[in-house]
């Protein structure tokens, strides 16, 4: 069995889209900026959906055995195919059936367009991980800019 990819976890398990709605307004939830409901992803013409949903995110700790924070963070840059495996099951709930070469495919587009690692961890990862409640949107911001930084020191 392979590390990266959900392809095996994926064909055993159906996944769901449980919006919770329990009826349930907390007026102080409310008043808070609410945050975005998806990262857009575009590469070329086509643009991808991207969230992780509570769902996936247990996949993705079971899978690595660690919080998805501890692999993005640890020892600065993660690899290549944990941040595939990651659009891999952003995108699922979204644009279901979606395999792990699939994702490799659009990721090839994406840097016949311009793109970089670098780029793919600061313009798509952080902003998918932001709106799927890692951390607020100040703090998103403040890891693109440093990520950002970074990569204008590499070229």
């Amino acid at each position: 069995m392979g590390i990266d990819g959900l392809d095996e976890e994926l064909g055993l398990e159906e996944t769901q889209n449980n919006s919770g709605a329990d009826g349930i307004t907390d007026i102080d939830e409310a008043r808070k900026k609410v945050r975005k409901q998806f990262h857009y992803w575009k590469v070329g013409e086509q643009e991808y959906r991207l969230k992780l949903t509570t769902q996936m995110i247990t996949k993705l700790e079971e899978k690595y055995r660690c919080n998805l924070l501890n692999i993005i963070s640890a020892d600065g840059m993660p690899r290549l195919g944990v941040m595939l495996t990651i659009i891999q099951a952003a995108m699922d709930p979204w644009h279901h059936g979606t395999k792990y070469k699939t994702v490799e495919n659009i990721y090839d587009r994406y840097l016949s367009n311009g793109g970089s690692q670098v780029k793919l961890l600061s313009d798509v990862i952080m902003p998918t991980m932001a709106v799927s409640g890692f951390f607020t949107e100040n703090q998103a911001e403040e890891l693109i800019d440093k990520m950002e930084e970074l990569d204008d020191t590499i070229l």
